[in-house]
């Protein structure tokens, strides 16, 4: 990326905080209260946070913690048999019970997001350039921009000219990251979720995915919440933590306070378990 393109990208993420009103109490995201529930039993119970433009916070916790739901929340793409209350703000904009048409509008534009399983999300009957190319193509931009656009996001994510011709069950699971990844950052989004991308790669490819998040996220100024339950990750590429379990928050603070002095029982046993 020249320093023109991160220039046009940078102001860009600005113009949409501006929009938002997110710079004037200095969150983009404020989550307050918020509960998912499966009939009576409930998923995610009174979690509260905000993120700051820029900031990367990661979100760790054991499988069944509740923070994939969480991610879903602010998406907008829970399960229809659960229920979700409290509030989700995305600058000014309330983001629980809002209209699908609303939340299709910011999905992909101002809210992207990397799954943990790439070929559940990426079609597998088109080819993955044209994939990166509609993420751009559905908020505007023309197909033919689209398409150079997405020739260059697949070449700053490492992957070779050629690889745009490619369909996802021709590539390796690292290689299809790095095209979610290119996808989710087609369009500058002032927030990028990234739940799990790294699980299922070797220690090797996971260390080359990481790099390219936090550059990507880092070029643009876009705020990263990275939902993960490895430690080492967290420490890699964010600078806050919170510390999930049972659907709660137990813990929260920077990430070398949190992983040299934890507080809550259940993070020294996240931290014993990873050495």
């Amino acid at each position: 990326m020249t320093h023109g393109d991160y220039s046009q990208g940078h102001s860009r993420v600005e113009r949409n905080y501006g929009a938002l009103g997110s710079t004037s109490s200095g969150v983009l995201v404020s989550v307050e209260g918020l509960t998912v529930a499966q009939g009576e039993r409930v998923l995610v119970d009174d979690v509260g946070f905000t993120l700051a433009p820029g900031e990367r916070v990661g979100l760790i916790g054991a499988s069944g913690s509740g923070k994939s739901l969480t991610a879903s929340a602010i998406m907008g793409l829970l399960p229809e048999d659960l229920t979700a209350s409290g509030s989700v703000r995305f600058g000014d904009q309330e983001l629980l019970g809002a209209s699908e048409r609303t939340l299709s509008g910011l999905r992909g534009k101002d809210l992207g997001m990397v799954f943990q399983e790439p070929m559940t999300a990426l079609n597998p009957a088109m080819r993955v350039g044209r994939q990166v190319a509609e993420a751009l193509t559905i908020h505007g931009t023309g197909r033919r921009a689209a398409n150079r656009r997405a020739r260059e996001l697949l070449d700053r994510v490492g992957l070779p000219e050629r690889t745009a011709r490619a369909y996802p069950h021709e590539l390796s699971g690292g290689q299809r990251q790095r095209v979610l990844l290119a996808a989710a950052l087609a369009n500058d989004p002032a927030l990028l979720i990234c739940d799990e991308p790294t699980t299922a790669l070797d220690v090797t490819v996971q260390a080359q995915v990481l790099e390219l998040i936090a550059e990507g996220v880092r070029e643009r100024g876009t705020t990263l919440l990275f939902i993960t339950h490895d430690l080492a990750v967290v420490a890699s590429v964010c600078d806050r933590v919170l510390v999930c379990r049972d659907g709660r928050i137990v813990e929260e603070g920077p990430v070398r306070d949190v992983l040299s002095n934890p507080e809550h029982e259940y993070t020294r046993q996240l931290l014993e378990a990873a050495l």
